[in-house]
């Protein structure tokens, strides 16, 4: 079921598993969502956060041993709310980080679809 709130949300997709990026790519795909992207490596995601026509973003917290956080702050200067995807909750995270929005992988379509509830409340 698709929930209208998320019908054409562009969701801008940072994840360096080729598996699970396919699975988070289907999973906004049947909830209405737009992917962009997906970035796999750093220096995409900084591209695309820069200057992709997004509305919010999932962030794998960790891309091939490189941080994710640049991106965030970036996201963060232009007023796109996002989220982290990680499996060691908001324990690797900075503490400017603590309170975003946290996916704990493995998580399912409910589970993003409740997120990106509350990053489309941010946008509105």
């Amino acid at each position: 079921m698709i929930d209208l709130k998320l019908d054409g949300l562009r969701v801008l997709v940072v994840e360096d598993e080729m598996m699970v990026s396919m699975l988070i790519e289907d999973m906004l795909g049947e909830l209405g969502c737009l992917v962009v992207g997906p970035a796999s490596r750093l220096d995409e995601a900084m591209a695309l956060a820069r200057d992709a026509d997004i509305d919010c973003a999932v962030l794998d917290v960790n891309l091939g041993g490189q941080p994710i956080f640049p991106v965030a702050d970036l996201l963060r200067e232009r007023g796109r709310p996002f989220a982290f995807a990680t499996g060691y909750g908001d324990a690797g995270l900075r503490e400017v980080d603590r309170g975003s929005p946290v996916l704990q992988k493995p998580f399912r379509e409910g589970d993003l679809a409740r997120i990106l509830g509350e990053l489309q409340a941010a946008v509105d």
